[in-house]
């Protein structure tokens, strides 16, 4: 028996073209082979029956020509052996290479930023014959196979074809539709079958399926022409941003349990953002996941919008809308790791591949999750091109990168002998530094106006700062250290708050050395951290005072601003995943007020330059008197571009009322408040300042005028001159 036919048969062909489909003949006749372990019968439409070929499913008719005698890809026709069914097809191996040879030359340098475009599965046409190309990455293996009800995932049936070292396996498939369900079975060098989803797939089934789905390439008929050519010009370091994090399947539940669909969210959750004054919402990962109680941050589908909330078309439209409403979309995304899942990346070859094969360098301990490896071309594509598809594909405007910190430390969170060392003897992950600033440049090169933004919890120089200074090249950079310090500050008593002040104003030391956002995210209000409403200490109604007022000094500080949802109404259990927030608490005034008081602070923000045009320069602030630490009383002005824009904000974190509290101001204007954290209308006392605040000649704190005010307790003034 042919060597060619014995390794068809078996199973084990790297190439099966070959030997199936269209072969000259020594007499100058063609034949036709195809492979059919199911067909009973198999015959060429208007040329009658195939021959089997003995001991073999493999089927064969000689024929003059491929394109005379019969078409270039022939109609077939087979006859099941269990039921006697007969059923249509189109042989696969009539057909040509469709990956490119400049793609494969890009896939394999790691330079290839459009690689979903090329790798996955595509519902094209070839030659007028409708079907699905496939396309994979599975290097040093020795077949893969496309599996799945068409063919009764059998991986003899539908085996691919290597192109040439590169790696890449390919099959046009014709009659595969859209929606159709797939797996590759891979044999691997060591005859192990694996059986993977696909790492391109732009399409998966709801969980717990793993199998991946033919996506449907159909364009969106994307509204948002007039946002993206703003984002284009959008300067973000002299703009408001203001953030409303959240998790989608967790906002809001059916009384059944059931997620919100993307078509649901639209309806109810950008009304409910934009009210409130937010100019950005920041989802949690939705790229595809199996456990829900990962949150979204052990993903196994990188190029799948998780089916959760409906289909990619679905999560377009609701970006869309968002877009329509004024609202940008910021996405979490996950490159630092992924899971063991024995179906997805992990050891996809049967091997690491994806991952660093050194577990040293290939796995975080902490979360049980492996590491890619930053250092090679093909993974590196991967993840670049991945960031640019949420982009491109679905008009994302920026994404929060989860965990760099992890990235950048060869020891993050290791012990002694836990991990290696750099070729210079460093702790420095010197690949995955590259990939990050290559990511940034290509990210920003492509998107302008396009946001990344690291999570990043050490004190690495220059996150935030072009790459071309040596700088990481992200946007922005969350600034945990305030988040961390005035989280620890507000929790105290008030009676302590005095010893604990430099809490308070420490940042301001640092506050410029990046582009800060001002985190108070999911991880605050979990795993036994409190709800932010909850951390406040006091009695009831001190406990509201206190949140408002922490809320007035997260807009005063500079900064960008990121809230996790309901945070806006002081929810006060911490977040769960499995239910929806708490919504029956805005029933009561108390939860209510505080979504007063944030939505007018975000009004003052995005209104007021004085408090967004510097959140990155120290221009923009200037300390009154930062040092009452006896009365824990701030002091502070908010300056914008013009010399006009001038906002005075005063805080007091007692709750005492504070008369005639003289501070220096820079006009000789009278003030008047725009915003007291302590009105009825939030739900506090009304202690303030009624009518205009005159201003004394008097001269104070290195200023030639003066006023005096009256504090409220536990609440914020912000003054504006008249």
């Amino acid at each position: 028996m042919n060597e060619n036919l014995i390794r068809i048969q078996q199973g084990t062909h790297h190439d099966p073209f070959d030997w199936l489909g269209w072969h000259p003949l020594p007499d100058g006749n063609w034949v036709l082979r195809t492979f059919m372990p199911a067909a009973e019968a198999v015959e060429v439409v208007g040329h009658g029956l195939m021959t089997r070929l003995e001991g073999t499913d493999c089927f064969e008719a000689k024929l003059s020509s491929p394109t005379d005698a019969a078409p270039s890809h022939p109609a077939l026709r087979w006859q099941d052996k269990q039921a006697g069914n007969w059923h249509d097809a189109v042989c696969p191996y009539t057909f040509p290479p469709q990956v490119g040879d400049l793609d494969l030359h890009l896939l394999g340098q790691g330079r290839h930023h459009h690689a979903w475009k090329v790798l996955g599965s595509h519902a094209i046409s070839v030659d007028g014959v409708a079907g699905t190309l496939f396309a994979v990455w599975a290097p040093a293996v020795k077949r893969v196979s496309v599996i799945g009800d068409f063919n009764a995932w059998d991986g003899r049936r539908h085996p691919m074809r290597v192109r040439g070292e590169t790696g890449v396996w390919e099959i046009f498939i014709p009659g595969i539709a859209v929606g159709t369900s797939y797996k590759y079975e891979i044999l691997n060098r060591h005859d192990a079958i694996v059986v993977k989803t696909d790492p391109y797939a732009q399409q998966m089934f709801m969980r717990p399926e793993t199998t991946s789905r033919v996506p449907n390439d159909v364009p969106h008929p994307w509204q948002d022409s007039a946002w993206i050519a703003t984002r284009e010009q959008f300067d973000w370091q002299h703009q408001p941003m203001s953030v409303y994090e959240l998790h989608p399947g967790s906002w809001r539940k059916h009384p059944d349990g059931r997620f919100y669909s993307w078509a649901e969210l639209t309806e109810t959750l950008i009304p409910y953002v934009t009210d409130l004054n937010y100019t950005h919402i920041e989802l949690m990962p939705v790229a595809e996941h199996p456990l829900d109680e990962s949150w979204g941050y052990q993903v196994s589908g990188y190029y799948a919008p998780t089916a959760r909330y409906g289909t990619p078309d679905d999560f377009r439209a609701f970006v869309d809308a968002c877009h329509v409403a004024g609202l940008g979309v910021l996405l979490d995304w996950v490159p630092a790791h992924f899971p063991k899942d024995d179906f997805a990346l992990a050891k996809f070859t049967g091997e690491p591949l994806y991952e660093h094969a050194d577990p040293r360098r290939g796995e975080h301990q902490d979360w049980g999750t492996l590491i890619f490896d930053f250092g090679r071309n093909e993974v590196k594509n991967f993840l670049i091109s991945n960031a640019l598809y949420w982009i491109d594909e679905f008009h994302i405007d920026g994404l929060r990168v989860d965990a760099v910190a992890s990235m950048l430390y060869l020891d993050y969170s290791r012990k002694a002998g836990e991990w290696l060392p750099n070729q210079y003897g460093g702790r420095e992950n010197i690949e995955a530094i590259a990939f990050l600033r290559e990511m940034n440049t290509v990210v920003h090169g492509y998107f302008p106006g396009v946001l990344t933004i690291a999570e990043e919890s050490t004190s690495w120089p220059a996150v935030s700062r072009p790459v071309e200074i040596g700088g990481l090249g992200f946007s922005m950079k969350w600034n945990m250290g305030w988040m961390n310090d005035n989280l620890k500050y507000i929790e105290q008593n008030p009676v302590h708050r005095k010893y604990h002040h430099n809490l308070l104003t420490f940042s301001q030391i640092y506050a410029y050395s990046e582009n800060f956002v001002l985190p108070l995210s999911h991880d605050e209000v979990v795993h036994l951290k409190h709800s932010m409403l909850d951390k406040m200490p006091g009695d009831y109604w001190q406990a509201f005072a206190n949140l408002r007022l922490f809320y007035a000094w997260h807009y005063a500080h500079p900064g960008k601003k990121l809230l996790f949802m309901g945070s806006e109404f002081g929810q006060w259990a911490e977040w769960n995943v499995k239910k929806e927030l708490d919504w029956a608490l805005c029933q009561f005034p108390a939860h209510d007020s505080i979504r007063h008081v944030l939505r007018d602070l975000n009004r003052l923000y995005r209104d007021l330059p004085a408090l967004h045009h510097y959140d990155f320069d120290g221009r923009g602030f200037q300390w009154i008197d930062c040092h009452d630490s006896d009365q824990s009383v701030l002091s502070l002005i908010r300056h914008g571009e013009n010399p006009d824009d001038q906002l005075i904000i005063l805080l007091n974190f007692t709750p005492v009322p504070r008369y005639a509290y003289r501070i220096g101001v820079p006009t000789a204007a009278s003030y008047r408040e725009v915003l007291n954290t302590d009105s009825e209308y939030y739900g506090g006392s009304n202690c303030g300042n009624a009518g205009m605040i005159p201003v004394q000649p008097h001269a104070w704190m290195g200023f030639e005028h003066s006023v005096e005010v009256t504090l409220p307790p536990l609440a914020a003034l912000f003054l504006q001159a008249c």
